[in-house]
């Protein structure tokens, strides 16, 4: 009975031990897994942070490019003609001249909500995209439109600049190579889904070939970012469209 008991503690002792050292491996493990984790966190966050910088940069410096054409070719023409039209002031064309200066501080208030630096990090998606279609419009760039369909919810400031970029980047493929004459975009909110469509009538392209430039694989590595499912579809001849799934 004595030997049977001695192997009972013997073994209890071995087991207990056991355990003991199993559950510490597996805190270790786990405290480093847990660090691991930690890091990884704070390598994504300061990623993600480090691109809406960056985004934030291009947005401007896009904007800065667009406001100085526009002071360069819209406003300057508008007030040289506000000039011309002054020196030869009759009775006449009085409510003409009155109207060509009303236009061009109409542009100034325009370009004054753009050049704000601290406009991009509280405007609304909505706004800035329409910001966007205005201009194209009032410079006759293109024809353009903005659709809103079902109950606009808020998105996150953050993504706003993501998403705000990626369509900036889309539309300005349309303005400068597309050679089309017409710009829709359409922001449809469902209950948890944003569904963003962008489609222009231009001369498209080969979605095969074309599927992996160094614009396109920019605009899909900004929509992974905010957990964006993206998808171009184009065809020669047929236009391209953009389309963004985001989840609210």
């Amino acid at each position: 009975m004595q030997e049977n008991g001695g192997l009972v503690l013997v073994v209890s002792t071995l087991l207990v031990l056991f355990i003991s050292i199993a559950l510490i491996v597996l805190f270790t493990v786990f405290q480093k897994k847990k660090n691991s984790l930690v890091e990884e966190r704070k390598e994504v966050e300061q990623r993600f942070e480090r691109e809406i910088i960056e985004t934030q940069i291009e947005i401007r410096e896009e904007t800065l490019r667009n406001i100085s054409w526009e002071l360069h070719d819209n406003i300057g023409q508008l007030l040289t003609l506000a000039k011309i039209q002054l020196q030869n002031t009759t009775e006449a064309n009085i409510k003409e001249v009155s109207e060509t200066i009303t236009r061009g501080l109409s542009e100034v208030r325009s370009l004054l909500k753009l050049i704000n630096p601290e406009a991009i990090n509280t405007i609304e998606l909505k706004e800035a995209i329409q910001l966007e279609i205005d201009r194209f419009n009032r410079l006759n760039f293109i024809d353009s439109s903005l659709t809103i369909l079902g109950i606009e919810k808020k998105i996150d400031k953050k993504h706003n600049i993501i998403i705000f970029r990626i369509l900036q980047e889309f539309f300005s493929n349309t303005i400068k190579h597309s050679r089309a004459s017409s710009l829709k975009v359409i922001l449809d909110y469902k209950d948890e889904i944003l569904n963003i469509t962008a489609q222009d009538n231009g001369i498209g392209f080969n979605s095969d070939t074309k599927n992996n430039g160094i614009g396109l694989i920019n605009i899909k590595k900004r929509a992974q970012l905010i957990g964006a499912e993206i998808k171009f579809v184009s065809d020669k001849n047929e236009g391209t469209s953009l389309k963004i799934q985001y989840k609210l």
